[in-house]
């Protein structure tokens, strides 16, 4: 019967891409000059966890090679310290809280600090421009209509609905199977990381007969906090690194199976000659878990902290046609500046302001922005947290953070203190400009809800003793 199914699937699968029709001009995009698009992220991918990045321990060929043949930013930030709100970004190309997902959305309502608000996402503009769009992996943006992925701008998605996965080989969280074919429930066998891997190989094997360009974003979920690998790829690791404690050894099983695939899906673009002109982003959602053996290298803290090891993660763009191997991008950047910069080297018009900016000229020519911008973080999330927001924001060397909710504001110079552990006096007029520019952003956050009920204190809560008495 898993066999049966898996085949149905495939079939099914293959039947939705040949049906979706060439451009309405009847012209064969296969012939024109539009990229492809592949955005692919990690989840929870520290910055250490590459051995191009230093990692001693750890062999990421694939990933590595992206990196080497591309541009890396040495200075790029996910939106957030969990992947709902960098998801968000990403897809909306604004700060995760102006389009209701402060947090990470999940299906438990007493837990769940989000409602995805965006009214067209970057799918959406790549599918109205003549893209076959796809996501495969993970989907952490809501479990219903209207926001599940097919009326989210993508005409195809394989793959699980929510924040964790309790088992890569059923599928599960809580007992319940999230695995989706469009709005279909699936059980396919087979690891979830090779799952997404071979659907997305696929995807652009027979993506190449429909004659139209592609936007695929290939959603992982590892190396989250399950350690679960392929035991032939922990084996592989252990005997070569028989020293490594067990969390950390299938943690870089997880990475070391994910490049893998990688590797396949890079092939089938070779195979089917569009290497050349596939623009390949590779970032991950949030910085390493440090209690499932990530390492954030020399960076202070992980996930779900504000400290440059919650949020600087490792980041390249390939294209060959047009970037020059081995470029580098001290630009500050960050995940929602993919937004603009796409659609700009795509030539796919935008029909409103993102926050993002568009780093093409960043990129092609290595002109920094002309004028120097305020990135700013918000995190609400449970535990720590106790669904209280904490923020940060970067202007040029400098960084203002509330790491918990509970603590002051510290600034810190990161030229001159990259680990973040000399705090700057209070009265410096960097930490007063920082300062009044978070309360300004926070005016803004709060003017948009976050669940689905009408905007009020119950659906877009903020302690106002925990502003009054740490801001």
């Amino acid at each position: 019967m898993k066999h049966f199914a898996h085949t149905f699937i495939l079939i099914s699968f293959i039947g939705v891409l040949l049906s979706i029709p060439v451009s309405s001009d009847g012209s064969a995009f296969g012939k024109h000059q539009k990229p492809n698009i592949l955005i692919i992220t990690a989840d929870n991918l520290g910055y250490g966890d590459l051995s191009i990045m230093g990692a001693d321990d750890i062999q990421t060929p694939t990933i590595d090679e992206l990196f080497s043949d591309g541009l890396i930013f040495t200075e790029f930030y996910a939106n957030s310290t969990t992947s709902s709100p960098t998801q968000a970004s990403l897809l909306s190309g604004c700060y995760p809280a102006l389009v209701g997902v402060p947090g990470t959305i999940r299906n438990d309502s007493q837990n769940s600090w989000g409602y995805f608000t965006c009214e067209t996402t970057m799918a959406h503009h790549f599918q109205k421009a003549g893209y076959l769009t796809a996501l495969i992996g993970k989907w952490n943006l809501g479990f219903d209509a209207p926001n599940l992925p097919n009326e989210q701008g993508f005409d195809l998605f394989m793959g699980f609905l929510g924040d964790e996965i309790d088992d890569y080989y059923n599928h599960q969280h809580d007992g319940v199977n999230y695995m989706r074919f469009n709005e279909n429930e699936i059980n396919p066998p087979g690891h979830t990381t090779d799952l997404f891997s071979n659907w997305s190989a696929n995807f652009i094997s027979r993506e190449a007969e429909s004659g139209k360009p592609f936007f695929l974003y290939l959603s992982y979920n590892v190396p989250g906090p399950l350690l679960q690998p392929d035991e032939n790829h922990l084996q592989r690791v252990q005997v070569r690194n028989p020293a490594l404690d067990s969390a950390r050894a299938k943690h870089v099983a997880l990475i070391e199976q994910m490049d893998n695939g990688i590797k396949r899906v890079i092939q089938a673009l070779n195979e089917t000659n569009q290497l050349k002109n596939t623009i390949i982003i590779f970032t991950s959602t949030s910085g390493g878990i440090l209690e499932s053996g990530a390492s954030n290298g020399k960076l202070r803290g992980g996930k779900l902290d504000l400290f440059e090891g919650g949020i600087r993660v490792p980041a390249c763009i390939f294209w060959k046609k047009e970037i020059k191997k081995g470029s580098l991008s001290h630009q500050i950047s960050v995940t929602m500046d993919l937004f603009p910069t796409l659609c700009s080297f795509a030539q796919v018009p935008m029909n409103h302001s993102p926050d993002g900016k568009d780093l093409s000229t960043c990129i092609l020519q290595g002109i920094p922005l002309q004028q120097e911008r305020t990135i700013f973080w918000t995190c609400r999330e449970g535990g720590d947290h106790n669904g209280e927001a904490c923020h940060a924001a970067r202007q040029g060397a400098y960084k203002l953070v509330q790491n918990r909710p509970t603590e002051k504001f510290r600034l810190y110079n990161l030229t001159t203190d990259p680990h973040e552990v000399i705090p700057l006096m209070e009265s410096s007029e960097h930490y007063k400009r920082l300062h009044h520019a978070i309360l300004r952003h926070i005016q803004e956050n709060e003017k948009i809800p976050w669940s689905k009920g009408p905007i009020g204190r119950d659906n877009n809560s903020m302690d106002d003793s925990s502003i009054s008495n740490n801001l």
